[in-house]
């Protein structure tokens, strides 16, 4: 029984991980830090093997959750280093110029942060988002054409301010 279980999880980690840290290296810009987020993913797995029935789900909420938890960490210390160095009137206009869609997407709110993440960067098809994060298909949907608003209305403000 034993046997058979780690010879499971190996298979999956052998399958799952490549993807799952270069998904999240694309989410944090950062090798390292994605190979952390992953294999802390993989470890939570572990933890509670024989009560995911959706490993490959488990591991990306769990990933996208550890990467919301990572950019958390980075504003806090944007903010610490603002403090510090008295730039904190310049800093603000700097942030609207700058249209990356990495901020843009971190600045969402969870609700629709989450299906973004899932649906376009881990290229999950909209009935695997529904189902992973509790809502039907047509919520899911919806959040999504929000979320593309959201983003298209603050790339289009951050483009203004640059001309």
């Amino acid at each position: 029984m034993k046997r058979s279980r780690e010879k499971a999880a190996s298979e999956l980690f052998a399958a799952l991980y490549p993807r799952l840290a270069g998904w999240c290296r694309r989410l944090v810009d950062d090798d390292e830090t994605a190979h952390e987020i992953a294999s802390e993913a993989f470890t939570r797995l572990w933890a509670r093997w024989t009560n995911v029935s959706e490993p490959r789900g488990f591991l990306y909420v769990t990933a996208a959750n550890l990467v919301r938890d990572h950019w958390r960490k980075l504003e806090r210390e944007r903010r610490a280093v603002r403090r510090v160095s008295d730039e904190v009137a310049v800093r603000p206009q700097n942030e609207q110029a700058d249209p990356s869609v990495r901020l843009l997407v971190q600045s969402l709110p969870e609700r629709l942060r989450v299906p973004i993440l899932l649906h376009y960067y881990a290229d999950m098809p909209i009935r695997e988002v529904s189902a992973l994060t509790g809502r039907k298909e047509g919520t899911v949907k919806a959040d999504l054409h929000a979320a593309r608003e959201m983003l298209r209305a603050h790339l289009r403000r951050s483009l203004d301010h640059t001309l």
